[in-house]
C-alpha cells in the first residue's frame, strides 16, 4: 500500500509546500503544525539547495534565505524527527540529485525511513536515471514521487507505469498558453495516467486561490500549492504560521465542498 494512499481516500487531497529554515527552523515547525491542524493531508518540505533550478522566483528567493543559516541535511532530518513529535500527516521531501549522491542515497533513504518521511520529489532525475534512487527508496519505504508536465507528452505512460505514491502534474497556470490549452493539457495526461496506474494524481504549480485549487482538483485527486504559502511565509517572518494556517483552511475547506 502506497504511503499516500490514505491521504487521498476521503476526497481531494490539499498539498502545500514550505522551505525547510525560512525564515527559521522554528517557523518552519509552526508553520508545518498550523498546515496539519487547517487540513492539510501531505506537507511538502523543500530542502534549500544552492541552485533551484526549476523552482518559483519565490521559492527560489525563500531558499537563499534559508541558506543563510548554513543548514546542513543531517540537519534538516534532525529538524523532521523533532517535528514528528507534533506533526502526525505524511512528509514528502523535495530535493535534487547531488543532495542525495552527496549524502548517499542508501544512507538518504534510510534517514527518511528513520525520521518519518514518507517520500520525495526529486525534479532533475529523468525518468532513465530513476531506478537508481528506486532500488534504495524501495528498501526503506520511501515513494519517489514522479512529476509529469505538459512537455512530458510521449512519455506520460511510461512515467505513470514506474511511478509510486502519487504523481505530480504540472499545471500551465501562469504560464503563456490559453486557459483552454492548459485544461486540456492536464485532462489528456490524467486520462493517460489513468490508463497507466490506479495510483492518485495531485496538480500543482501556479495556484493561488481556492477556486483554482477547486479547479485542479477537479481534473486529478488533489492540488498542490507552493509559492502562495512561500510569499505569506515571506510577508509575515516568523509570524507567518498564523496566516500560513488561514490560507491553508481556505484551501482545505474549498476542496471539501466539492465533495
Amino acid at each position: 500500500m502506497s504511503n499516500f494512499a490514505n491521504a487521498f481516500a476521503n476526497g481531494k487531497a490539499f498539498i502545500p509546500f514550505i522551505t525547510c529554515g525560512d525564515p527559521d527552523l522554528s517557523t518552519t515547525a509552526a508553520c508545518m503544525k498550523a498546515m496539519q491542524d487547517a487540513g492539510a493531508d501531505i506537507i511538502q518540505l523543500g530542502i534549500p539547495f544552492s541552485d533551484p533550478v526549476v523552482e518559483s522566483p519565490s521559492i527560489q528567493a525563500a531558499t537563499m534565505r534559508a541558506l543563510k543559516h548554513e543548514l546542513t541535511t543531517d540537519d534538516i532530518f534532525e529538524f523532521v524527527e523533532n517535528v514528528r513529535k507534533d506533526v502526525h500527516i505524511p512528509i514528502m521531501f523535495m530535493t535534487y540529485a547531488n543532495t542525495v549522491y552527496n549524502y548517499g542515497i542508501e544512507r538518504f533513504m534510510e534517514r527518511c525511513a528513520d525520521v518519518g518521511v514518507q517520500g520525495m520529489v526529486l525534479p532533475d532525475v529523468p525518468l532513465e536515471e530513476k531506478d537508481e534512487f528506486d532500488a534504495s527508496a524501495e528498501v526503506h519505504g520511501v515513494d519517489i514521487i514522479s512529476l509529469i508536465a505538459p512537455s512530458s507528452v510521449g512519455r506520460v505512460a511510461s512515467i505513470a507505469e514506474s511511478s509510486n505514491g502519487f504523481i505530480y502534474v504540472v499545471s500551465g497556470l501562469g504560464g503563456n498558453q490559453s486557459r483552454e490549452k492548459m485544461i486540456e493539457d492536464i485532462k489528456g495526461i490524467v486520462a493517460t495516467i489513468r490508463e497507466h496506474t490506479s495510483i492518485p494524481c495531485a496538480v500543482g504549480i501556479g495556484i493561488t486561490t481556492p477556486e483554482q485549487a477547486v479547479e485542479m482538483a477537479s481534473l486529478s485527486d488533489g492540488a498542490i500549492v507552493g509559492s502562495a504559502i512561500i510569499k505569506i511565509v515571506e510577508q509575515y517572518g516568523k509570524d507567518a504560521p498564523e496566516h500560513v494556517g488561514a490560507f491553508v483552511k481556505q484551501m482545505k475547506d474549498a476542496l471539501r465542498s466539492m465533495s
